[in-house]
């Protein structure tokens, strides 16, 4: 009885994940004030420029992406989440979107955060878990910064600057070696936050 109750939940979630897959949207257009031509997805777009021109405006239907100033997933980073953004300035960027990720929606995902920084690159000096937001590892930990990561569950935001300022790295679940690997050489982290399905 137990096992059919099991399997019975099991489905559910499933269909709900399919559900939150197909719901999340988002448009970008060519133009300032969502004018000109547009392209919405609900997945990743490694490079823009086979849909638009060029993106100076989008709208967030729905869930949460991270949108780069250039192809590939690389460049400058920026975090969105539900609403209107009617000119690039408007989210932080200064030039065109090139490529876009969606981020995975996970229910509860305040009680499967979880990663280990490290002090310096290829996970050496000290190291510390976190499982919560942290404004500032200097004052937490006793650490300036730290240059390399393993993130174990969840998916997080890393900003170079305390308080979630500056530049930002978007990490799903993986390890991560050094920013400069990711294409942010020099890039210390100062702070971090995850990223919740409440967004």
């Amino acid at each position: 009885m137990g096992k059919v109750i099991q399997s019975k939940v099991q489905k559910k979630i499933k269909v709900y994940s399919l559900y939150l897959c197909f719901s999340l949207q988002i448009i970008f257009y060519e133009d300032r004030n969502f004018q000109g031509r547009s392209y919405e997805t609900s997945s990743d777009c490694p490079d823009m420029s086979s849909y638009l021109s060029r993106c100076h405006s989008c709208r967030v239907e729905s869930g949460c992406f991270v949108v780069y100033d250039r192809p590939n997933y690389m460049g400058n980073q920026y975090f969105m989440k539900r609403g209107e953004y009617a000119d690039h300035a408007s989210f932080g960027i200064s030039g065109s979107v090139q490529s876009c990720r969606l981020v995975p929606q996970v229910t509860d995902t305040a009680d499967y955060s979880k990663q280990l920084i490290f002090e310096r690159e290829n996970f050496q000096g000290q190291s510390h878990e976190l499982v919560d937001d942290c404004d500032s590892i200097m004052d937490r930990y006793q650490i300036s910064d730290c240059q390399s990561c393993r993130i174990i569950d969840g998916h997080w935001l890393m900003f170079e600057q305390p308080h979630h300022r500056g530049r930002m790295l978007y990490l799903s679940p993986g390890e991560y070696r050094s920013t400069k690997d990711l294409g942010y050489r020099g890039m210390r982290i100062s702070s971090v936050r995850r990223i919740v399905d409440s967004c």
